[in-house]
């Protein structure tokens, strides 16, 4: 895995080796797999995207190793998750290895609050899917109550004080305590008690062609 996040440092534009780009080719082939799917150009997803057809072009055939930003923004257009884009090459493995600080930085809704998302591994070929973050909250994050996404989640806190918001009622949570809930309700951190605040957070939801991140 080391060796695939390195990729992410790399200069997004950079064209690569064909012998040393399995993970790009991967990314390429489920890239071009979803525009096709969904009837579009290259040059309209390129569009949507905020790329150059002739930098899309590139990555769906493996010769550039695209950064995070590209990632995302190629997600967004094609209205899949990230993790989506590592499926084809992960197929092989049965396991995901992140060595620690190693993660991969995700946006979701609450990065917008200050909260920052550290993917720490997600399943492939599985009709229901896992992923798990490593959430960190600290003096400069907001008050964020209103998630709601499909699938279930189950937080752990590692690190802190909080109280979380599920529905109506309100759980004041303290390192050890942990908390499986609907994630279709709306939640979130309703009052930062004790920063900096960290937890696990593992969101579960059936893999649908059509869900986009949340």
């Amino acid at each position: 895995m080391s060796s695939k996040l390195a990729a992410y440092d790399q200069d997004p534009h950079q064209v690569r080796d064909t012998k040393d780009s399995s993970l790009e080719t991967a990314i390429g082939r489920e890239v071009r797999a979803h525009r096709t799917k969904l009837g579009m150009t290259v040059t309209d997803a390129a569009k949507e995207a905020e790329l150059s057809p002739g930098m899309l072009s590139k990555i769906e055939n493996g010769l550039t190793s695209p950064s995070l930003s590209t990632l995302r923004r190629l997600a967004e257009a094609l209205n899949i998750p990230v993790t989506a884009l590592f499926r084809q090459y992960e197929e092989e493995r049965d396991a995901s290895f992140v060595p620690a600080g190693q993660g991969i930085e995700i946006e979701r809704r609450g990065t917008r609050a200050g909260h920052q998302y550290r993917l720490l591994g997600h399943t492939v070929g599985a009709p229901i899917s896992m992923e798990p973050y490593l959430i960190t909250i600290t003096d400069r994050s907001d008050v964020f109550p209103i998630f709601q996404h499909d699938g279930v989640e189950f937080i752990h806190v590692l690190e802190g004080e909080i109280d979380y918001r599920h529905g109506n009622r309100i759980y004041s949570m303290k390192a050890g305590d942990s908390l499986l809930f609907d994630a279709d309700a709306p939640h979130g951190p309703e009052h930062l008690l004790k920063l900096p605040i960290r937890f696990l957070s593992i969101i579960s939801y059936p893999v649908s062609p059509a869900r986009g991140d949340n």
